[in-house]
């Protein structure tokens, strides 16, 4: 081919080249780093990201496109987190996603600077990573795993579902500030309910099977799993031993009915990360995570495993199934 047709035929192809393309040279490619709770091939985990990116692309930003993302998965895995939030912070990314109450502190040991959006954390004032709710005042801000009155409803669950139950088990981590919340609003509204309440440490496996094996000795006794970074590494031990019990239990969040737990009560996760998406345009646009209120949870989501009643010869209400968001059978 000679140069001049050459040239002719270079001129007429970057005459049909996609405007959006030609639009987009030149512009710099966003990075976030994601450091999730859960394995890689875990399908919640998947969900999420998928719903972070569904909320990205809403806003104009495309993963692989103008936004790079760089996932880390911890597996529920303490020493994972640290690993991960060091590397994360070591690219160097515009902003950071930290996923879950053990991402969160992670992510802020590695970095004082780099912008952190979280999601699904709880008790962030408490904890100390943020200043309060309404002024963050540092580098993170996000969304809140739920608010502790949310605990009182697990225990109107637990009776709805189960009347006969008058001891319930409570599953929390008392090594951290909002399993000692948590306890504390169950055992304010439990006796009268007519439950008399006993706290279960959630962090070791070999602990949580020998109190759950001698609270199951007792009649009409019942389970309550609050939320804690250590619940889900224990989830199919816990769901396990409940159906080995028999006894009725109430799970934080849907990934614990979907695993073959009774029922769970909580805030859609998934839509926190949709609406994390929001802050990290709005971080990408020039705003600070000082400045960004940190947000309560606007969806909660009742899922009720009918399989798993029915192992228990549980009847679930019909005023209970009327409310439900999921039923799985």
């Amino acid at each position: 081919m000679r140069r001049r047709e050459f040239i002719t035929l270079l001129g007429g192809a970057a005459a049909v080249w996609p405007r959006a393309a030609r639009a987009q040279q030149g512009q710099r490619v966003r990075r976030i780093g994601a450091l999730m709770n859960l394995a890689a091939d875990d399908p919640v985990s998947i969900a999420r990201a998928k719903a972070f990116t569904e909320g990205l692309q809403a806003l104009g930003w495309v993963d692989g496109r103008n936004v790079q993302i760089d996932y880390r998965w911890a597996a529920s895995k303490p020493d994972l987190f640290q690993r991960h939030a060091a590397e994360l912070a070591t690219l160097e990314p515009d902003v950071i996603l930290a996923a879950g109450g053990a991402a969160l502190p992670a992510v802020l040991q590695a970095t004082r600077t780099i912008p952190v959006v979280f999601v699904h954390t709880p008790d962030p004032v408490g904890n100390g990573y943020v200043a309060s709710m309404a002024r963050p005042g540092g580098n993170a801000t996000g969304f809140l795993t739920f608010e502790y009155n949310l605990a009182a409803k697990w225990v109107e669950l637990l009776k709805e579902i189960a009347p006969n139950v008058t001891r319930a088990g409570i599953l929390r981590d008392a090594a951290v500030a909002q399993g000692i919340g948590q306890f504390a609003v169950i055992q304010s509204v439990a006796p009268s309910l007519g439950v008399d309440v006993t706290p279960i440490n959630v962090r070791d496996a070999a602990e949580i099977e020998r109190d759950i094996t001698a609270l199951a000795r007792s009649a009409n006794t019942g389970l309550i799993l609050t939320a804690s970074p250590a619940g889900p590494i224990h989830r199919d031990l816990i769901i396990a031993l409940a159906a080995r019990h028999k006894l009725p239990a109430i799970y934080v969040e849907r990934l614990f009915a979907a695993a073959g737990g009774l029922l769970s009560y909580g805030p859609d996760f998934a839509d926190q990360y949709r609406r994390a998406a929001s802050y990290v345009d709005r971080i990408f646009k020039g705003e600070k995570p000082a400045d960004l209120p940190v947000q309560a949870p606007t969806k909660y989501e009742l899922v009720i495993n009918l399989k798993t009643a029915k192992v228990l010869g549980l009847t679930i209400p019909a005023s209970v199934l009327a409310r439900a968001d999921e039923v799985i059978e």
